[in-house]
């Protein structure tokens, strides 16, 4: 995920995937800007190693508190642990 982080490359995945508002929360799986990838990694340090090995089983709950743990923005954080998720059951 990193390798695409604030890269002219990842910058085109962004822009094709902006909705009318301008956003791009799909291709921040992708393509994550540096302070969205910061963000994860705030999170994945300081999550429990039980947290780590079941990221696909957390809870909202858990995530919220887990952001606010870390203190980046909950929504960018359960957007990364979906698309893991996702990641995870499509294997």
């Amino acid at each position: 995920m990193a390798r695409f982080a604030d890269s002219e490359y990842g910058k085109l995945i962004r822009n094709q995937f902006k909705d009318i508002q301008g956003s791009s929360e799909l291709a921040m799986l992708a393509a994550p800007s540096k302070e969205e990838l910061e963000q994860l990694e705030k999170a994945v340090a300081i999550m429990t190693p039980a947290e780590k090995e079941n990221t696909n089983n957390l809870a909202d709950e858990q995530i919220q508190r887990i952001a606010v743990d870390a203190k980046i923005d909950p929504g960018n954080l359960a957007i990364f642990i979906n698309g893991f998720t996702l990641h995870c059951k499509r294997k």
